[in-house]
C-alpha cells in the first residue's frame, strides 16, 4: 500500500468535482468519480475506513473505465487498493450510483446493499431491458409532449448491459447497520426514486444523503421506471422527516460537503413552495396540459426559457411540472381531467383563484 497523501479541502462549489480523495473527517473520505458528458460532472462516493470488515463505500459510481480508475487512484492515495472494499451501500438504482457497485461485487466479491423500495425498478429493468427512460416517456405522453417524447426516444441512450443491473446481496428497510464499532441508520426517503435511502452516522453527525438532499440543485422527482402515485408528495414528506432528526453535516452525492442538513432542507422546502405557487400562477384561469405549463416556467437557477433546454432536460422539466401539478391537485388547489386523447389537463380550483 502507498503512503496516504494530504489534500487541500475542496468544500467549495467550484472544485468539488476535482479528482482525488478528500478527507471529510478522520476515516471518512469523499471521492468524486467522473460522469462524462453529464451536466452533473461527478458523483461522490464515500469511503469509510477503520472497520473490521474492510472499506465500506457509500454509493458505487457509474460502471465505466474512467470511474473505476478514478476510484482505484483515490483509494491508492489513501493507502488501499480496490480489494479492500467489503461493502457498497447504495442510495438508489440510478446508473451513476448502482452499476459500478455491481461490477465491484463481480470483480472483488464486495457485498451490495440497496433499499427494498427499488426492487420493482430493478424488476422492470430486467423485463424491459432498455436504457431508455421509459417511465418518463410515458409521463411525456400524458403531459401532451408527444413530439418531445419522440425526440427523447430517438436519442442514443447506450446499450443495455444486464450484468450491471443484477439484484443486490441484501435489500434494506429502515434499520441499523453495524460494521465493527460503526453504526449507520438506514432511512427510506422516497421521492427522487421510490426506494431511495440515506445513511445517517449519528455518532459522527454525518448524513450520506445521496440525491435526496443536494447542496446547490434540486433532484429530479420520480425519475424511474413504473408509475408512482405522488412522487413530489413523497419527496416533501421525506424532506420534512430530515428536520425531525438531529442536524448533521451534509455529505451529498453531487456537490461539496455542507455544514447543515436542516439548513439545506429548509431551502429545498421553500423552493418547492415557490414552485407550486409559480405553477398555479401559470394556470391562472386557463386549462392547460403539463407541457404547456412547463413552457411558461423558468428553468435552472438562471430561469432559462424552456425552449433553451436540450431534449433530455426538457423531459425532466415536464416530468417535474407534472409532479408539481399533481401535488396541487392533491391539495385541492387544482383539478385534473383527461382528454379523449389521453392527455391530462389541469385547471386551478375556485379555492385557488378566489
Amino acid at each position: 500500500m502507498s503512503t496516504p497523501t494530504t489534500r487541500t479541502p475542496r468544500f467549495d462549489r467550484g472544485r468539488w468535482a476535482d479528482a482525488g480523495a478528500e478527507t471529510v473527517r478522520p476515516g471518512v473520505h469523499r471521492i468524486p468519480l467522473p460522469l462524462p458528458d453529464d451536466g452533473l460532472r461527478a458523483v461522490n462516493v464515500y469511503a469509510l475506513e477503520g472497520l473490521a470488515e474492510g472499506l465500506v463505500l457509500i454509493d458505487g459510481g457509474w460502471s465505466i473505465p474512467e470511474s473505476r480508475k478514478a476510484l482505484e487512484d483515490a483509494l491508492g492515495d489513501l493507502g488501499h487498493d480496490l480489494g479492500a472494499i467489503s461493502h457498497v451501500l447504495v442510495t438508489h438504482i440510478h446508473r451513476d450510483h448502482y452499476t459500478q457497485a455491481v461490477e465491484l461485487r463481480r470483480l472483488l466479491g464486495s457485498r451490495v446493499y440497496l433499499g427494498s423500495g427499488e426492487r420493482r425498478g430493478l424488476e422492470l429493468l430486467g423485463s424491459l431491458r432498455t436504457t431508455q427512460p421509459a417511465g418518463s416517456l410515458e409521463i411525456l405522453l400524458r403531459a401532451g409532449a408527444h413530439e418531445l417524447a419522440e425526440r427523447v426516444a430517438a436519442m442514443d441512450h447506450g446499450d443495455f448491459d444486464p450484468s450491471v443491473w443484477e439484484a443486490p446481496d441484501r435489500w434494506l428497510n429502515a434499520e441499523e447497520l453495524r460494521f465493527g464499532d460503526a453504526e449507520l441508520t438506514v432511512i427510506p426517503t422516497p421521492g427522487h426514486t421510490r426506494g431511495h435511502v440515506v445513511y445517517l452516522d449519528r455518532a459522527r453527525g454525518l448524513l450520506f444523503s445521496g440525491d435526496h438532499v443536494l447542496p446547490h440543485i434540486t433532484p429530479s422527482i420520480g425519475f424511474e421506471l413504473g408509475p408512482t402515485a405522488l412522487p413530489l408528495g413523497d419527496y416533501l414528506d421525506s424532506l420534512r422527516l430530515m428536520t425531525t432528526l438531529s442536524d448533521a453535516r451534509l455529505l451529498p452525492a453531487h456537490g461539496p460537503v455542507g455544514d447543515s442538513v436542516h439548513a439545506r432542507v429548509g431551502e429545498l422546502l421553500a423552493h418547492h413552495d415557490d414552485r407550486l405557487a409559480e405553477t398555479l400562477a401559470v394556470l391562472g384561469d386557463r386549462t392547460l396540459d403539463a407541457h404547456a405549463v412547463a413552457g411558461e416556467l423558468g428553468w435552472t437557477r438562471r430561469k432559462l426559457p424552456f425552449a433553451d433546454l436540450n431534449a433530455f432536460n426538457q423531459m425532466l422539466a415536464v416530468n417535474e411540472t407534472v409532479a408539481h401539478l399533481d401535488v396541487l391537485v392533491a391539495r385541492g388547489r387544482a383539478r385534473r381531467t383527461r382528454s379523449d386523447g389521453g392527455v391530462d389537463l389541469y385547471a386551478a380550483t375556485t379555492a385557488a383563484t378566489g
